[in-house]
């Protein structure tokens, strides 16, 4: 099969991995029914969550497996790990197995957690190495975006499958099931496509351009995740849960047109090349032997001609050469088209953890999208203690507008970069942009209506979507891609680290506020009051943080432009 279509099926194959990667997303769906089953407090609830994200900690496991497994083999790993630390607590939960202790199931969460960064890093490396570096940040963020659609294709297929109400431990038995199974399933689909090929085997294949392949990807793209957003709201009233799957799964397929409509291209240019080149070699055949009386002393002349011109075409092409070798480039580099930003530095993660601007990185990544992951982490404990119902539709709303929000980047970096030679904004001013309303939407939680809470809910997915996107090709343009896997791996270690130190201190003043109750809840705005405050205002240190890395990176990012 010729390396193009090999090159957009392998795009293909991690759009349906990242889509359904989220399994720690939809969380919030079924966490008030499994502090039920397992009788946990809030404050152990909280810490099933970090747990989820603990397994991050443990994701440059991935990262290292990456460089001396095939991938095929890293996906198979991750999926396995999944299906374990889903699996049981499904065993469990549905007393097929002796009942596990809380102890068990936090363990068997964090394997389950780090399962996720096993995909990931597979995924990140196919659009990373197998794309030029201008079209790097369209392949990450669109495959990307996908992952955001991961809770609201777990809560339609959840529904259409199984008969539960919110108050049962079967809807937890659902999620369970799915997050074990479902990404095995399509891991062993994907997996003859998760390779690395060479960018410059795939320019001679069928030329560089790759814009209306993208555009294409774009257009299904962005129709798939307004069917999300409407779906998520209610708006197409008279669908049920089956017929929004059904949908949802013609969209992932869609982007098989691609590399069919690749393959069928090839075959005619194949097919129109050899009838021109027969077409040329019996013209040519009459030509040269029509004339070939008069060419013999021409043929004569132009030998000693050519004897006094090969020894010094000879080096100036050694000298071409040496040129190229130089430069560290020849016809086969990835890099030779000259577009997109490069990398500020190859370094590794020793010399990386030594940079102030990595720090900067880390910890406005830490004020900003891990908060925001707390938020959603947290969202049915919210939705719950401001009386609402409809849980479901929140985290289908939060995962519809994440998946907006990490295809945004990737849409302003390819529209208005074809129209000015230089980017719109470099990747930390991006990040300082979005961070600002992420504190903003926190601080409009105060107010108690229920519109406020899908408001919030929304600008908030959409935020931490676009800066998980951005980060991605942030890590690569200031570290390097090389080692790329470990260091990013690295980055989103704060995940964990933010995840316990937020989500604890949340449960603490929610526990505190709901003291005067026998069972510990609390109900109203009070108990997430101090909590959205705190993270409030944390966002805009997180914005002052982006502007500084900003500011120190202006050089470099003014330069690559």
């Amino acid at each position: 099969m010729p390396s193009r279509v090999l090159q957009w099926l392998s795009l293909v194959g991690i759009i349906w991995l990242q889509a359904i990667n989220g399994t720690n997303t939809n969380f919030p769906a079924y966490s008030s029914q499994l502090k039920h089953a397992f009788s946990m407090s809030q404050l152990q609830l909280n810490n099933l969550a970090f747990a989820s994200d603990a397994g991050k900690l443990f994701g440059w496991f991935s990262g290292i497996a990456s460089v001396y497994l095939p991938l095929w083999l890293v996906l198979l790993i991750g999926s396995v790990l999944g299906l374990i630390g889903y699996g049981l607590q499904y065993l469990s939960i549905t007393n097929q197995i002796s009942s596990l202790s809380y102890i068990q199931i936090f363990i068997l969460t964090v394997l389950a957690g780090n399962s996720i960064c096993w995909l990931n890093t597979v995924s990140y490396l196919v659009a990373i190495r197998n794309f030029p570096r201008r079209y790097r940040q369209l392949a990450v963020g669109v495959t990307t975006s996908y992952q955001g659609l991961s809770a609201k294709i777990y809560t339609d297929v959840a529904s259409s499958i199984f008969s539960f109400s919110n108050g049962t431990t079967e809807k937890a038995q659902a999620y369970l099931l799915l997050n074990s199974v479902l990404p095995l399933g399509v891991t062993v689909i994907t997996a003859p496509f998760a390779r690395v090929m060479k960018v410059g085997t795939v320019a001679r294949d069928g030329g560089g351009d790759m814009n209306v392949g993208f555009v294409v990807m774009f257009v299904i793209t962005i129709i798939t995740g307004v069917y999300a957003v409407i779906s998520s709201l209610g708006l197409i009233m008279s669908s049920s849960a089956l017929k929004r799957v059904i949908g949802t799964c013609v969209f992932l397929l869609a982007p098989l047109l691609i590399p069919l409509a690749e393959k069928i291209r090839q075959v005619f240019e194949k097919y129109y090349s050899s009838v021109i080149n027969r077409e040329t070699r019996v013209y040519h055949f009459t030509i040269d032997d029509e004339n070939s009386n008069n060419d013999v002393e021409t043929d004569r002349l132009d030998r000693e001609g050519s004897k006094s011109e090969r020894g010094s075409q000879d080096d100036q092409n050694g000298r071409e050469r040496e040129v190229v070798m130089i430069n560290g480039q020849d016809d086969h580099d990835d890099d030779d088209d000259g577009d997109g930003v490069g990398a500020r530095e190859e370094i590794g993660v020793k010399k990386m953890l030594l940079r102030i601007d990595f720090w900067l990185y880390f910890f406005c990544y830490f004020f900003s999208a891990t908060l925001g992951l707390v938020f959603l982490n947290n969202l049915g404990q919210i939705a719950e203690s401001r009386g609402s119902n409809n849980t479901s539709s929140l985290v289908s709303l939060s995962s519809a507008f994440g998946f907006f929000g990490r295809l945004m980047p990737s849409l302003l970096d390819y529209f208005f970069s074809r129209r000015r030679k230089s980017s719109v904004v470099s990747s930390p001013a991006l990040i300082a942009i979005l961070v600002a309303p992420m504190g903003g939407a926190f601080l409009l939680l105060l107010n108690s209506t229920h519109i406020v809470l899908y408001i919030s809910t929304a600008i908030i997915g959409v935020c931490t979507g676009a800066i998980t996107s951005v980060s991605v090709s942030t890590t690569s343009e200031l570290f390097g891609a090389k080692n790329f896997s470990v260091n990013h791996n690295v980055l989103v270690a704060n995940i964990p680290i933010g995840s316990f130190v937020f989500g604890y201190l949340a449960a603490l003043l929610y526990h505190q506020q709901g003291n005067g109750r026998s069972d510990g809840k609390c109900i109203g705005t009070k108990c997430y009051r101090d909590s959205f405050l705190i993270w409030g205002s944390l966002c805009f240190l997180g914005t002052i943080l982006a502007i500084i890395l900003c500011v120190r990176t202006r050089k470099f990012y003014s330069h690559t432009s």
